[in-house]
């Protein structure tokens, strides 16, 4: 083209042509075959750097403050938790149509990538990351001690509003049973319900137990002692991480999704708490270099993973059931 697109505001605005040239810009740079990036949208501070910085040219990573909000923005990709991307209408995305990067999972994400639809159904998300809810221990080698216990320990009595539990009540009454009598125990025990934030009360003090993602509590374990972490041998609920993409989104680079099996990424996102559903062997490779405790909670058991659960979507009655017990447990105001 001859319009020389390196002028800058300044010298155009000299020449009085600013107001006019900043207004045909963009149909000017497209004309040049400039576009827009692909955006990826992911909670904010629930998208590991390590992957966004080796996306291709022309692809962003934009965070959202609210999950929630994410499906409701135009993007290329959605990076959301199977909750959220569960409830999403089917209508409104497009099968992640990438065999060769869903190839390279391990068979156990095979429901969660179809959204927990019937092994026949269609593939509409890319399950990047996995993790477990755990009971996180500050100053509390007693309760260590008793590890066997597993989920019965939120109910020890010195815990009585030291406990932060999760903000979802689907995923405590997970932890001790749909028993009225134990999830009122429960609830009396909560100092708070927020599994994110609620890491700052552990933190300072104000809690001395935290149900939380495992993910979160890695990273933590590094440069905290009086941490530490109690995986029941029971099993525990599962949390997943997923790439979706939205009706009309092209497919996203198959090589980009496959770098999250290769060196030095896996292990940079190991690091962070961040665990792929990849093969166990192929992960226990990957961990030969990480400290053993931490290596045990990244890749427990064969055993124990099959002890834990995901979450499927509840039906309309199964929800209003779940809820009519949660209110009906709650604490005398």
């Amino acid at each position: 083209m001859g319009f020389d697109l390196a002028l800058s505001r300044r010298q155009l605005l000299r020449l009085g042509l600013g107001a006019g040239v900043s207004a045909a810009l963009p149909g000017l740079l497209a004309a040049c075959g400039t576009k827009a990036p692909q955006r990826l949208l992911a909670a904010e501070g629930g998208f590991p750097q390590a992957w966004s910085r080796q996306l291709p040219q022309g692809w962003q990573l934009q965070g959202v403050a609210d999950p929630g909000q994410i499906d409701q923005r135009p993007a290329a990709l959605w990076s959301l938790s199977d909750g959220w991307a569960a409830a999403i209408p089917r209508q409104r995305l497009e099968p992640f149509a990438l065999p060769g990067a869903l190839a390279d999972l391990a068979p156990w994400a095979a429901p969660v990538s179809r959204l927990y639809s019937p092994a026949d159904g269609a593939v509409y998300g890319f399950p990047w990351a996995y993790s477990p809810w755990v009971l996180l221990l500050r100053s509390r080698p007693d309760l260590v001690a008793r590890s066997q216990e597993g989920w019965d320990l939120l109910l020890d009595p010195s815990l009585k509003g030291k406990l932060v539990l999760p903000s979802s009540p689907r995923v405590a009454m997970a932890l001790v049973g749909n028993s009225l009598a134990r999830v009122e125990a429960l609830r009396r025990q909560a100092l708070a319900y927020d599994e994110r934030d609620g890491l700052n009360l552990l933190l300072s003090g104000a809690a001395e137990a935290a149900v939380t993602p495992l993910q979160r509590v890695i990273p933590l374990l590094r440069r905290d002692p009086r941490l530490a972490v109690i995986w029941p041998a029971s099993g525990a609920p599962l949390t997943w991480q997923l790439l979706l993409r939205p009706r009309g989104a092209t497919l996203p680079p198959e090589a980009w999704l496959k770098q999250l099996g290769q060196a030095p990424l896996l292990e940079k996102l190991l690091l962070q708490g961040w665990v792929p559903p990849l093969p166990l062997p192929q992960l226990g490779q990957a961990l030969l270099g990480f400290p053993a405790a931490v290596a045990r909670l990244l890749l427990p058991s064969e055993q124990l993973l099959e002890r834990c659960w995901s979450l499927p979507p509840l039906d309309a009655q199964a929800r209003l059931d779940l809820q009519t017990m949660w209110d009906a447990a709650a604490p005398p105001a």
